[in-house]
């Protein structure tokens, strides 16, 4: 069974940090892309940062791009989030996602989601 399960999560004062992790299993995950996907509410799902298992490439969001990091851990099967110098603004749910297809991590229609892990940042 696909699975994808997050963790990670809490509350956190802007300018501090959270690693969130999303364990994976029942797929091939040395060929699957993945990545974070974020919705705050009244907001519209946005893709936060991907990765190609098979080729190495990593996409970030302009909002994210020099605070977030993500890595994978491929004896593990797990991906991380490093979500430094948090602000209010990164406030949402957190969603882990992934897919055979890395271009549908770019097109944001992954197959495969995560049950997501509540980040809050408080000012």
């Amino acid at each position: 069974q696909r699975q994808l399960v997050e963790s990670g999560g809490g509350s956190v004062q802007a300018g501090g940090s959270l690693r969130l992790s999303c364990a994976a299993s029942g797929f091939t995950f040395s060929k699957s892309a993945m990545g974070w996907f974020r919705q705050a509410p009244g907001k519209e799902r946005e893709g936060v940062a991907h990765i190609s298992h098979e080729s190495g490439e990593t996409y970030y969001s302009n909002s994210v791009k020099g605070r977030f990091t993500i890595s994978s851990d491929n004896d593990k099967n797990m991906i991380y989030l490093q979500m430094n110098n948090l602000k209010s603004e990164d406030t949402a749910m957190y969603y882990c996602a992934a897919d055979p297809g890395y271009l549908k991590l770019v097109h944001g229609t992954p197959r495969l989601w995560g049950q997501g892990t509540q980040v809050t940042v408080s000012s």
